[in-house]
């Protein structure tokens, strides 16, 4: 299990919204927001004094960035933009020279959105059918470099730029407006439009817009995601012929990969859309808790040293063949900076087609629940205990009707605490942590009895339960799209 000193990447959220600190590796922050905010560590003299007169001209950071009390205008005047863009290619030249650390879990947004983004990251692309993979030459590649051109060229079609798009109130004038609260990626998943992604790429969104590989930019909705798997899944709202256009993402194995084999990595970092980066698979089997989880572990997490930065999340991760093995997640930042270490994280696409099967069919993912609440693993530790310790089976849940007795204080003058029953294994799998438990609950379903093992009042005993279904409204499409 990673170290809970690991934090998401951060996001690149507008600073009216506020920073955020834990990084995610596959979120990105604005280059102009970037040079201003302190607490990202890049910020140089030059380029904060470039931002701060360009503040000065146009009352705001343009497009990247909502700072001012007024509407922001499309238009800029020709000196605000020159300086724009000497900010932003001061900031390319500070990410350059910028090394990430192993600290910090990260987990990578980015902040403009594609409908507005500078002209300085753009690139003039033709339709999706009039898209003509030039070929490799074979005198000037070797056979290995043809082979990584190919698998681009095959694959950048299916991968998109997801823009979060949050409503923001302004204090003085009570206007709302939409703002660009952050960047990620996504892909194809199948033939009618269906897009897989991070949950954190668009929890919050009041707005989502997905930009494709011939830089069109459409409305999405969301289906459904699970937030304890930071997996969502969206549809692409537009006209038939579009979808018809679309190239869905080859599907490979995640249970197979060796340690050692070489992976490619296709994303947004930075806001820079479909980039190629390469590496091998660093290790597998890994667990990580998701930004905001309770403490739900992902299993069987796919390291690797291919490069990962903000904007990265909910990209693919490919084996050599170009098939899907993971999606980019998170990365392992310990400066806090947001920039890739070479340690980087991807949900295995094994597990993902579970997720995305039952989100597609249910709007949601559906998980069993014991129906207890449980004490945080310090308090179990203070306690010197081995297991899961109960304080509280709610009246009519499983557990309750079950007969499982929860932690309670004696009302009377002694006040003493009397601990509830202790959780020590389920189907004879033994419950050390926490974790335990809900890797055990993973591989089951509601309406599945299990048998608990427990300790109660010092002495072993056991509890046959019946799951319930877990009811989440935070992995619809109503309970994940709207302010936090």
């Amino acid at each position: 299990m990673l170290s809970q000193a690991l934090a998401p990447i951060p996001t690149m959220a507008s600073s009216r919204a506020g920073c955020c600190h834990s990084v995610c590796a596959l979120c990105v922050p604005s280059p102009l927001r970037l040079l201003n905010q302190r607490q990202s560590g890049f910020t140089s003299t030059t380029a904060t004094s470039l931002s701060r007169q360009s503040h000065r001209q146009n009352h705001s950071f343009g497009p990247y960035c909502s700072m001012s009390r007024h509407k922001h205008s499309e238009q800029q005047a020709p000196h605000s933009q020159k300086l724009q863009r000497q900010a932003l290619a001061g900031w390319h030249r500070l990410m350059t020279a910028a090394a990430g650390g192993a600290a910090v879990l990260s987990v990578l947004l980015s902040v403009a959105s594609p409908a507005q983004a500078d002209p300085f990251l753009q690139s003039n692309k033709p339709p999706l059918q009039e898209m003509k993979a030039p070929e490799a030459d074979s005198n000037d590649l070797s056979q290995e470099e043809i082979a990584s051109v190919k698998l681009f060229q095959q694959n950048t079609p299916s991968v998109v730029n997801i823009s979060n798009i949050a409503v923001r109130q302004d204090r003085w004038s009570m206007d709302s407006q939409k703002v660009p609260q952050g960047m990620g990626s996504g892909f194809f998943w199948d033939d009618k439009g269906h897009i897989v992604t991070n949950f954190h790429v668009i929890k919050g969104a009041a707005d989502i817009k997905v930009a494709l590989i011939d830089q069109s930019v459409w409305s999405a909705k969301l289906i459904g995601g699970d937030p304890d798997k930071d997996i969502a899944v969206l549809q692409l709202e537009c006209e038939t012929s579009k979808i018809d256009e679309l190239k869905p993402i080859s599907l490979g194995q995640s249970s197979n990969l060796l340690v050692g084999q070489k992976v490619y990595a296709i994303g947004n970092p930075f806001g820079l859309d479909h980039t190629l980066t390469q590496g091998i698979v660093s290790g597998v089997g890994r667990e990580l808790n998701t930004p905001g989880a309770r403490g739900v572990p992902i299993r069987n997490v796919i390291q690797t040293d291919a490069a990962i930065n903000p904007g990265n999340s909910g990209g693919v991760l490919l084996d050599s063949k170009g098939r899907l093995i993971g999606i980019n997640t998170a990365i392992a930042d310990p400066t806090g900076r947001g920039a890739s270490s070479g340690v980087g994280f991807a949900i295995p696409v094994d597990s993902v087609k579970g997720l995305v099967d039952q989100i597609l069919k249910f709007g949601r993912v559906i998980r069993p629940v014991l129906g207890i609440t449980i004490a945080p693993p310090q308090t179990v530790r203070q306690l010197g205990l081995d297991g899961v310790l109960v304080l509280e089976a709610p009246s009519g849940s499983p557990a309750n009707q079950a007969g499982i007795k929860g932690t309670f204080r004696q009302m009377d003058n002694s006040g003493k605490l009397v601990l509830g029953d202790i959780l020590t294994g389920i189907n004879g799998k033994a419950i050390k942590l926490q974790k335990d438990l809900f890797a055990a609950l993973d591989d089951l379903k509601p309406g599945d009895k299990v048998q608990l093992d427990i300790v109660r009042e010092g002495k072993q005993d056991q509890v046959s339960v019946t799951l319930g279904e877990r009811s989440d409204p935070s992995a619809t499409a109503n309970g994940a799209i709207g302010p936090d």
